[in-house]
């Protein structure tokens, strides 16, 4: 009988849907991309996302199997949509080539998987098969974006994305602005690109004057930037940051 395979969590550059992309090897370690290259079973959000971050893992170390001949497996569409952080999902039924003996990878479209991504469910199915999970080494977007901010680093949440329709995302806004201000907890959330410049508008419309409020967009893209100043400040002088369609982690804190 064969032994199980190890559950590997494979981070994937920040760079997706990016016009640009990172050179793997400045984002990500040597090893994670020896270790990559290892693998021929994987599970995934998109397979054609899954091989076209294979090839550039290629171009760096030679694949275990042709593009062709890995094993790829999508996480079904639900889990897309719905998340599957709160026991929705069994995914269970996606661990047979570990139970087989064979290491798999869990890869999302960006950033470290089942972290603002999907993939918890594969990890608790792992657990609770007795597989061996082990994260390796690749940039975090929600972390890189806390440490450049100043804002608070040893108490913070991340909360996903805000409500699309303006008063419901009003409402959640000063939430998180009333928790921030009265804990000191820092508040990270999410918007899809394209929807990043109506979300800045709202914020800057909502919070109050000495708030602070901080975007990172294209982190670890060579025209990413931070920026953090009063809410105050930003009336007065708005960015670009945040405004464009480059991938973004907004915080807002005391």
């Amino acid at each position: 009988m064969s032994h199980p395979g190890t559950l590997f969590l494979v981070p994937a550059p920040l760079d997706f849907g990016c016009e640009t992309q990172a050179p793997l090897p400045q984002v990500l370690p040597a090893g994670t991309l020896q270790a990559a290259a290892g693998i021929t079973h994987w599970i995934c959000e998109n397979a054609k996302s899954a091989r076209a971050y294979l090839k550039r893992v290629n171009e760096v170390h030679p694949l275990a199997a042709p593009i062709q001949a890995q094993q790829i497996q999508e996480l079904p569409r639900q889990v897309h949509k719905k998340g599957d952080h709160a026991g929705q999902f069994d995914a269970s039924g996606l661990l047979g080539p570990a139970l087989a003996g064979h290491d798999l990878g869990l890869l999302s479209e960006a950033g470290m998987p089942a972290v603002a991504d999907p993939g918890s469910s594969v990890v608790r199915a792992a657990h609770d098969a007795g597989l061996t999970v082990v994260p390796l080494i690749g940039p975090v977007s929600l972390l890189l974006a806390l440490a450049a901010s100043g804002l608070n680093g040893q108490n913070f949440a991340f909360v996903g994305y805000l409500p699309q329709e303006a008063a419901a995302r009003a409402q959640r806004v000063r939430e998180l602005e009333a928790l921030a201000l009265r804990t000191g907890q820092t508040q990270l959330f999410i918007e899809t690109p394209y929807r990043n410049a109506a979300l800045l508008q709202a914020l800057l419309q909502t919070l109050q004057p000495g708030t602070r409020l901080a975007l990172a967009a294209g982190l670890t893209l060579a025209d990413g930037r931070v920026s953090c100043r009063t809410v105050k400040a930003w009336r007065s002088a708005p960015a670009a940051a945040g405004a464009d369609r480059l991938p973004t982690v907004f915080a807002i804190g005391a």
